[in-house]
């Protein structure tokens, strides 16, 4: 059935309208607070199943403007210091999906749908609390997401991007929080990967994009992680090739003064220190946080890049290190129970018993980074039940390697 428009109206809409923010002020305007009365007087006397707003603060890419399909839309006016000030609408989801029907073949609409993230989480069997970052092609899709861009978000953005670092901002309004894990900020990522820059450019919306695995798991550096995971419940994979660094990208709050890592990565705090000046380390960087605590970002709450094996991290001097790992396989290798050790290229021949996996030479951190979750993965493919692990320097690329393994681990870590 065809609808009927009742009746259309343009408003200005000068943020002194609201009495709350406007106060005395609210007078110079009284003859356009009395014609929108008067408008919305009329429009609502042709009583309207649906009202359609349009508005040039509504999201709106390079290559066209966005619609919302969710169940319902809420606002209020926090950043004008008045957040009692609120809102909440039902939204007409069959009327969405019309418009969007019905426009495509004439302009560019794009979906900002809050059940596409749902679709995330179920597929990958991920907390609903646990945030999704939003990626980006180009510096002109990031306003619309986000309620303002600090100095120091600005000064990241010119070293770092496109590149592999992620930044949590203050969000707006039109961001779903069923991307954000309910909270009020969005982290945003623009990768350099070709690959990458051109699926967003050319789906012309920002994309939630977790790391394509099992929450929990380690994370995929080849297509054939991502099936191992995913197959059956996703429609289609991207090979692109294996992945540069190995390791997620280096997540950075802006929302405060002091910059604070949430995750280490590439971009290291060292880098970071010289872009900006001080930057703060979140306690979840350095151990287990409590269950009460709503994450910021990916990878801060949760037991993350589990293998399938008991992980056993040992710290300690070379010597000491090698001994006690070489102890700890030997016992469960007399149990009968499968045993991998993860060791570097200096010390791979001072083991000599169970499944042995070097990472790299510590000279080269970039090395032990890439083949860290293949490593891990190949003794979940081997069928081993215990890994053993030596410790790694936390300077530079380090942090985020040590983070990992940490986190990989349960924070089950040896000091010898």
């Amino acid at each position: 059935m065809k609808g009927l428009l009742t009746a259309a109206g343009l408003f200005p809409h000068p943020p002194i309208m609201v009495p709350e923010i406007g106060g005395k002020e609210t007078k110079k305007i009284r003859q356009t607070m009395d014609a929108v009365r008067k408008s919305m007087k009329l429009i609502m006397e042709t009583d309207p199943e649906t009202v359609v707003v349009m508005s040039p603060h509504n999201l709106c890419l390079p290559s066209g403007p966005a619609i919302f399909i969710k169940e319902n839309l809420a606002g209020d006016l926090m950043y004008f210091g008045h957040s009692e000030v609120s809102m909440e609408f039902s939204v007409d989801q069959e009327l969405a999906e019309a418009v969007m029907k019905e426009a495509e073949p004439v302009i560019p609409l794009f979906r900002m749908d809050e059940a596409a993230a749902k679709k995330i989480y179920a597929a990958k069997g991920r907390p609903s609390d646990n945030p999704l970052i939003a990626h980006v092609s180009c510096l002109e899709e990031i306003a619309p997401l986000v309620s303002n861009m600090p100095e120091n978000g600005k000064k990241l953005a010119k070293a770092y991007w496109p590149g592999p670092m992620t930044m949590v901002f203050p969000k707006s309004a039109i961001v779903p929080y069923g991307t954000t894990g309910g909270l009020d900020t969005v982290a945003i990522r623009m990768p350099s990967d070709p690959i990458a820059a051109e699926l967003i450019r050319l789906s012309g919306v920002p994309i939630a994009a977790p790391s394509a695995n099992t929450s929990g798991r380690p994370s995929p550096t080849r297509a054939d992680h991502v099936l191992q995971d995913m197959d059956g419940k996703i429609d289609a994979i991207i090979d692109g090739g294996p992945v540069g660094i190995g390791l997620e990208s280096t997540i950075v709050d802006v929302t405060e003064e002091m910059p604070m890592v949430l995750r280490p990565g590439a971009i290291t705090v060292e880098m970071l220190r010289e872009t900006v000046g001080e930057v703060g380390i979140d306690p979840a960087i350095l151990g287990p946080v409590s269950a009460d605590v709503r994450p910021k970002a990916p990878g801060m709450k949760y037991r993350h890049y589990a293998p399938k094996a008991d992980l056993t991290l040992v710290e300690g001097e070379t010597e000491a290190v090698v001994e006690t790992i070489n102890r700890l396989a030997g016992e469960k290798l007399a149990e009968g129970r499968k045993v991998g050790i993860i060791c570097t290229d200096e010390t791979k021949d001072r083991y000599p018993a169970g499944m042995l996996e070097s990472i790299g030479a510590r000279a080269r951190q970039e090395t032990v980074a890439h083949n860290l979750y293949a490593v891990l993965r190949d003794f979940d493919d081997r069928g081993a039940e215990y890994i053993f692990s030596e410790g790694f320097s936390e300077d530079n690329l380090g942090r985020a390697i040590m983070n990992r393994l940490n986190k990989a681990a349960g924070y089950h870590i040896l000091k010898v």
